[in-house]
């Protein structure tokens, strides 16, 4: 959510954002005039209880009595006011970075870097469906009958081979040295504290979530009005909330979570897109980054994070370009969008599998969490959440890439120690 004040200095940079990121219908005139009212009805509860302590000082019960039915009446009109002004704020997105490209839609996102050869195969690669498919560690027909459309179960090796990313990935992200060692070669002058280790809950009260300025769009969430509880589309979902209501000292930042969770999306608005094979399900599982900094470290922070998820693509031997997202095409409360695209073969074709989302302060207002400096100013932190691995697409990213000609499926070398030293994935055996 964006300061008041910084909506009244600000208003055609507000109003081009607005535009910018297609959120037309907002009124600014009426937040500002709402946000004077408010002003002038705080400076009068205000003097109501003054002359309140006035007249019980003098022990004027009659003028008390008055002065208390008039305060009652302006602390309500005050509430109401509250609300009606919160709900027109939180409709107003946050501001792009001066980097931000503007652009209508994806078409007008920017390739900042690439990064690795496509591989070249002696044979017509296949695609993941129908690679898992002949191996047997994709089953999205009999989840189909349990579950219904768009679930799966991942079998043998493949099921394996998820845990083995994730036991890799937390091995990076709890490595001071390693960390460390990331930082230098971006050349980024980063505090290389580890991420926590977090498996947080999956399903969060919807105010919670609209505080994190992701309950909406509704309709791509899986929401039980009768417990008024949402499941969770990505770990920084339940992640971002963990200092809601704090105040956090200079001295403690930056914190860094890594969250590991199923995510739940309806994809409400795809249908009949990317039907076949893991890509685009209801339910998969991710390893999201969330962190807390100084203000003046946020950019910074982001740029951190997307090192780390280059230097694990890398690794991999993935290649991948890097993409710098349009005001058109980014998140409600992003400030700084930066995405990364895996190449498919078998799809012939990039396919996003990384988020890097700098928020500023835009969640940390909504959710009261708060940095108190060594000089005792107070502000909001900012906030940064990125993904690490969206196993499902990384999993796509390595059949297709390491697919072999007789079927079978290479496991890249730096997970095989995590894959107690298997060096194909080959045909379950039941």
């Amino acid at each position: 959510m964006l300061d008041v004040t910084f909506i009244r200095e600000n208003q055609e940079l507000v109003k081009a954002a607005i535009k910018n990121k297609n959120r037309e219908g907002i009124d600014i005139e009426k937040i500002l005039a709402l946000a004077d009212k408010r002003k002038k009805l705080a400076g009068d509860i205000s003097d109501l209880n003054r002359s309140r302590n006035e007249a019980a000082n003098r022990r004027d019960a009659e003028a008390g009595k008055r002065l208390k039915d008039e305060l009652k009446s302006a602390e309500e009109k005050y509430q109401t006011l509250e609300r009606e002004l919160v709900a027109l704020l939180i409709k107003v997105p946050n501001i792009p970075s001066a980097d931000t490209p503007v652009g209508p839609d994806e078409s007008g996102n920017k390739i900042i870097r690439q990064w690795g050869e496509k591989p070249q195969f002696n044979f017509e690669p296949k695609a993941h469906w129908d690679i898992g498919h002949a191996l047997g560690v994709i089953d999205s027909e009999k989840a189909a009958e349990v579950s219904g459309a768009r679930f799966t179960y991942l079998k043998g090796d493949l099921a394996l081979l998820q845990f083995a990313i994730l036991q890799w990935a937390l091995s990076v992200l709890t490595s001071r040295e390693k960390l460390e060692t990331i930082a230098k070669e971006a050349g980024l002058s980063v505090n290389p504290k580890p991420f926590v280790p977090v498996v947080p809950p999956v399903m969060m009260r919807s105010l919670v979530m609209n505080r994190m300025a992701r309950l909406d769009p509704i309709d791509d969430r899986f929401y039980f009005e009768k417990d008024d509880l949402v499941l969770i589309g990505s770990a920084e979902h339940t992640l971002g909330p963990l200092h809601m209501d704090e105040t956090l000292k200079e001295e403690q930042l930056p914190i860094r979570y890594a969250g590991y969770s199923p995510s739940f999306r309806r994809e409400a608005g795809s249908y009949g897109k990317d039907t076949k094979g893991i890509l685009r399900l209801h339910q998969f599982d991710k390893l999201e980054m969330e962190s807390f900094v100084k203000p003046e470290d946020g950019l910074a922070e982001q740029d951190f994070m997307i090192a780390i998820q280059e230097h694990l693509m890398r690794k991999l031997a993935l290649s991948h370009q890097t993409v710098l997202i349009c005001t058109g095409d980014m998140g409600f409360p992003d400030q700084r969008q930066i995405d990364l695209e895996t190449w498919m073969p078998g799809q012939n074709t990039y396919r996003e599998t990384h988020s890097a989302d700098y928020v500023g302060g835009f969640q940390a207002r909504r959710l009261n969490t708060r940095l108190k400096r060594a000089g005792g100013e107070v502000e909001p932190v900012h906030m940064n959440d990125a993904t690490v691995f969206a196993m499902g697409r990384t999993l796509i990213a390595i059949m297709e890439n390491y697919q072999q000609e007789d079927g079978t499926i290479t496991v890249p070398e730096v997970l095989r120690p995590f894959m107690g030293g298997k060096e194909k994935i080959e045909k379950v055996q039941v």
